[in-house]
């Protein structure tokens, strides 16, 4: 795979693929500008060289066709202040403009061009439409780690209009690469994986796979109470995926069988209904009333939680402990935010898994605490479960 460092951008055009899927308010402003600022060093290592660089990116699901509050034209603004330097808004990629404002670029010039999920053809991978975006550029550099998992037509299928020594990826396609590998294959011990979330379906292949690799699972969020019910406890209304039961139980025999420390929650956080200002009770596990649900650790496990990361050198974390979006049920996933930044802090290797626990990590303070926080949810569990990311191998 080439990368940046191995490459001179200097009077070349750079069409770049990035992840500015960004959320936005009502009045198009952006509410978390993480994805922006993690392209950067990617834009301003091109504009050095002496290179010009044209902005591909998706924003949200638009339905088909161009809507305003999915056009990337809200973020000109911002990128310009990122870049310190004017960003040229050429419209949609399939009009003639965009054409016409690419092959007119200067060295140090950017130009953005709108959501390509405004064509249905980028998601269908198209040969076609990738062949259009492939011409804005003669080197195409794919930073979008978020999206690596896909195979659309800016993420894998344009690759191949380049020559294999123009296909380089980016700085923070790179730096997830090299951090999830860290953790799979150079992980110091103990090793420990935390993995929370709703639900058990979401997550078997990663459990599966790491259950050859860690010392310690910790297994905590919404999942955990298939769990529960797989060692013969009354969950009340909490999540429970009746279909997974004896999966759960699979997993926990398999876990005793690899010699797995699988630590699963002993007491939650449960409440008479799904909303912060509910009642709110402390419960074991395996005894959850009827009529009331889980939604979150409790102080029991929240400590035993915090011992094991404590203790640990290497640690992966994907998936919040509880309905942290409410702040009654936030303790859990603060806990062990807490218990990763101590230990990072004694000299562990900490990777955030994206998603949730990325903005759980950011929203509570500790982004700066832990060794790496990934961009990419769906792309970061793929590659950790084995998975091709097309993203990956259109880049060789």
């Amino acid at each position: 795979m080439n990368t940046l460092d191995q490459t001179n951008f200097a009077h070349r055009r750079a069409v770049v693929r990035v992840d500015f899927n960004v959320p936005l308010d009502a009045d198009l402003h952006i509410t978390d500008d993480t994805r922006i600022r993690a392209a950067t060093p990617t834009i301003q290592k091109i504009l050095g060289d002496g290179g010009s660089v044209v902005l591909l990116s998706h924003l949200g699901r638009p339905k088909g066709g161009y809507e305003k509050k999915f056009s990337l034209e809200a973020l000109v603004l911002r990128l310009q202040q990122e870049y310190g330097r004017d960003v040229q808004f050429g419209g949609d990629v399939l009009e003639p403009r965009a054409a016409e404002m690419a092959a007119a670029l200067q060295p140090g010039q950017v130009l953005l061009l709108d959501n390509l999920r405004f064509h249905k053809e980028e998601e269908a991978g198209d040969a076609a439409f990738a062949k259009t975006l492939a011409s804005f550029g003669d080197v195409y550099v794919n930073d979008a780690f978020g999206t690596a998992h896909r195979a659309h037509a800016s993420t894998a299928v344009m690759a191949s209009a380049f020559a294999p020594a123009d296909r380089v990826a980016g700085y923070l396609m790179q730096a997830e690469l090299d951090n999830a590998r860290r953790v799979l294959e150079h992980a110091e011990r103990p090793f420990t994986a935390i993995m929370g979330g709703a639900k058990i379906s979401d997550k078997i292949l990663l459990i599966e796979k790491l259950l050859d690799k860690v010392d310690n699972l910790l297994i905590g969020g919404g999942m955990a109470y298939t769990f529960a019910v797989a060692q013969g406890g009354s969950v009340g209304n909490s999540l429970l995926e009746a279909d997974k039961v004896v999966l759960a139980r699979q997993l926990i025999d398999m876990a005793k069988a690899k010699g797995v420390n699988l630590l699963l929650p002993t007491d939650s956080i449960i409440a008479d209904k799904f909303a912060n200002d509910a009642n709110v009770e402390t419960a074991s596990n395996h005894a959850i009333p009827a009529g009331w649900m889980g939604l979150d650790l409790g102080p029991e496990s929240r400590t035993a939680f915090a011992a094991v990361v404590a203790a640990s050198k290497t640690i992966l974390w994907n998936g919040p402990m509880g309905v942290f979006e409410m702040s009654n049920f936030s303790l859990g996933t603060q806990a062990v935010a807490q218990a990763i930044a101590t230990a990072t802090a004694a000299g562990a290797y900490s990777l955030i898994g994206g998603g949730d626990s990325a903005a759980a990590v950011q929203q509570m303070g500790f982004g700066e605490q832990v060794s790496y926080i990934s961009t990419g949810g769906g792309a970061l569990l793929e590659f950790m479960e084995g998975k091709e990311l097309p993203g990956v191998k259109a880049l060789g």
